[in-house]
């Protein structure tokens, strides 16, 4: 970001998601389209928002860079043959027997919106506003004008461009009447959007004694003759593949990759890695900018460093892109986790008209819930200020809701606390739905298994508060309170990468509640612990039987078992004992973090399985526990004390260590 070597074309160092081809945008004058959003752009919140994004993918790319330094020699040997290993193990589960075909509606919207107002045919059009836009038609890419696009840029590169309100409900209608043919082929077909979907095709082949190009063909026609809407067509081998066919003949096209391995590994060897999905913008340029991979093929060139610098799971992503290989299983299906809706507008710090909105995004929710048949009780509230920050609020009922008014109500009081705060987005997010949907049970009400999992020793809740690390992503958790209205809190800055969560606990247990905790634990475990109000036995001096203790306490054996995780080794200098990532012994502070992870993941795994109440009274044990044996082992060590000290010493030093 900035000035360049050539001093005045700052604009050729600005690249944006606007600056990205897309189907339809072959012709474009680049640089004009990139020239032009800077000099429109240059300033903004959005500019300034760019430029932090700049700055976070230099520093990784720099730490990456740090990290290929320190490879010596001897350790590229290594990871080569893990790599040729890796390699063998993907190919071997190449499945060639699976036709999947992906089908993408050409401009879906902006093609809706000209079916049902033809005189918008053959003008430049896009559906959205002068805040934002959610598709352009072809003749309006080809001055550059694409999706998620601010509509005064693309009325800058595009002075004729027509702007159509959205309509999703009209969207909707639309995107049910192809999908009612897609089920003629595959009854399990999967949705990727209104717009896009995958299926299995092989049956519906091999039963009519169809090739796949002529059950593409015919697929098209059909949802032509149906709808009155175009779409293109990919089929290949698995749906990684297929995805990308797709976008090779748009508009109303197809491309067809047989199903053979020499044909596959042809096609992928000169593909660019960005073409390929989840290969996004980030991605693209760590790979290009530390090692030089452009192409697929580069990919499998460099594998020895990707299985240094990367995890396991992104080095056999990147590897079986490198093969072509992709997902071949129809997955099964889900429950739903959450359901949400969002609105995107221009900026306005106005309270009236963002309550107006709220009001709007809750009614389209509690009608989705509806549809569904769906109850939750945990409401997410996500915010995006005019200077492109994002916030995410969470708050945890006592009740499951679903009707517009109690969505709103509490959304309402949520935003409240917010303001004033001047906004460019405002999403609802429902989630933690009722197992038995008839089920009008309070979810406060204690089970049986909560009892005797929680050991009942617990006064008050535990209220958890969540603090994002600003690493630009979409993805977060919620993590639910038992109380009441307890807002949990999440800030971070907008991107397209991951955001790394950390917790901040704060123990409630006061010091009397633990001690009746302890207690409960010695009565209820006849081989638990004896005289824990006399402070620690015999029996504390071993970790076994600290880990046996908090097990005891809590009810449950695993606590143990996962403690025991954290402890992990380096097999041969270099295995995990743990995972089995492959680290050199030179990347100390690595390893260091790797450690952590590992930590970090059993307390998250803790805390899904038994909720935060129970994670947090065995955080309290732990820590109750090593005060004590931290004042045991400091009155062995201290050589003027005798082996006892009165009991009145020992209560005050137990309080201050407690």
């Amino acid at each position: 970001m900035g000035t360049t070597s050539d001093g005045d074309r700052p604009w050729q160092s600005y690249h944006t998601a606007y600056t990205n081809a897309k189907a339809g945008m072959e012709g474009v004058d680049k640089e004009k389209v990139q020239r032009i959003i800077y000099e429109m752009s240059k300033g903004s919140k959005y500019f300034e928002n760019e430029k932090r994004k700049e700055a976070y993918i230099r520093q990784k790319v720099e730490n990456l860079h740090t990290l290929c330094a320190k490879l010596t020699d001897k350790d590229m040997p290594h990871f080569q043959e893990v790599a040729n290993k890796k390699i063998l193990e993907l190919e071997a589960s190449r499945d060639l027997s699976k036709i999947w075909l992906h089908i993408d509606m050409d401009a879906f919207y902006a093609a809706v919106e000209t079916l049902e107002n033809p005189s918008l045919k053959g003008k430049p059009m896009a559906v959205g506003s002068m805040s934002m836009i959610c598709t352009a038609n072809y003749e309006a890419r080809k001055f550059g004008v694409r999706a998620a696009m601010p509509g005064f840029i693309a009325h800058k590169l595009c002075p004729d461009l027509v702007f159509v309100p959205t309509n999703f409900e009209k969207y909707t209608y639309y995107s049910e009447l192809t999908r009612k043919v897609f089920r003629r082929y595959d009854p399990d077909f999967i949705a990727a959007s209104l717009d896009e979907a995958y299926l299995n095709i092989t049956e519906s082949c091999n039963e009519r004694g169809l090739s796949s190009e002529e059950v593409a063909a015919e697929l098209r026609n059909n949802i032509y003759e149906e709808t009155g809407l175009t779409c293109s067509v990919g089929v290949a081998p698995n749906r990684l593949l297929a995805k990308v066919c797709s976008d090779i003949n748009k508009p109303n096209g197809q491309y067809i990759l047989p199903n053979d391995r020499k044909a596959v590994t042809t096609f992928i060897s000169s593909l660019p890695i960005r073409k390929i999905g989840g290969i996004g913008k980030v991605t693209e340029t760590i790979l290009k900018d530390v090692l030089g991979i452009n192409t697929c093929e580069e990919l499998l060139q460099k594998g020895a460093f990707l299985c240094a610098l990367f995890s396991h799971c992104s080095t056999d992503f990147f590897l079986s892109v490198g093969l072509g290989l992709g997902r071949t299983d129809t997955p099964e299906q889900k429950l739903r986790k959450s359901i949400s809706s969002e609105r995107t507008f221009s900026a306005t710090g106005d309270e009236p008209m963002l309550l107006q909105k709220l009001a709007d995004i809750a009614e389209t929710l509690s009608n989705d819930m509806q549809k569904e048949c769906l109850w939750g009780r945990t409401l997410t509230l996500k915010l995006k200020t005019a200077s492109f920050e994002v916030r995410t609020r969470a708050v945890s009922l006592q009740k499951f809701i679903q009707s517009k008014e109690e969505i709103q109500t509490y959304a309402s009081k949520v935003l409240k606390a917010e303001l004033p705060l001047s906004l460019r987005l405002m999403g609802l997010r429902m989630s933690q739905f009722r197992d038995d949907k008839c089920s009008p049970r309070d979810p406060m009400q204690k089970t049986l298994a909560s009892f005797v999992i929680s050991g009942n020793v617990t006064a008050s809740a535990t209220c958890v508060n969540k603090s994002s690390i600003s690493e630009f992503s979409d993805e977060h958790q919620i993590c639910d309170a038992q109380t009441d209205l307890s807002v949990h809190r999440e800030s971070s800055a907008s991107n397209d990468n991951k955001i790394s969560l950390s917790y901040e606990t704060n123990d409630v247990l006061a010091s009397n509640q633990l001690s009746c905790g302890l207690k409960f634990a010695s009565t209820s475990n006849a081989d638990g612990i004896e005289n824990m109000g006399n402070g620690c036995s015999e029996k504390c001096d071993s970790v076994e039987t600290k880990n046996e203790m908090i097990s005891n306490f809590s009810g449950h054996k695993t606590v143990a078992a996962s403690s025991q995780k954290v402890e992990l080794s380096w097999v041969d200098g270099y295995i995990c004992s743990v995972c089995g990532i492959e680290m050199p012994p030179s990347f100390i502070e690595e390893r260091q973090e790797h450690s952590d992870y590992h930590l970090a993941e059993m307390l998250q795994e803790e805390e899904s399985v038994y909720g935060t109440g129970h994670l947090t009274q065995e955080r309290s044990v732990r820590k109750a526990l090593q005060a004590k044996e931290n004042a045991r082992k400091k009155l062995k060590s201290s050589p003027n004390k005798g082996r006892h000290i009165p009991i009145d010493a020992f209560f005050i030093k137990g309080k201050k260590n407690l």
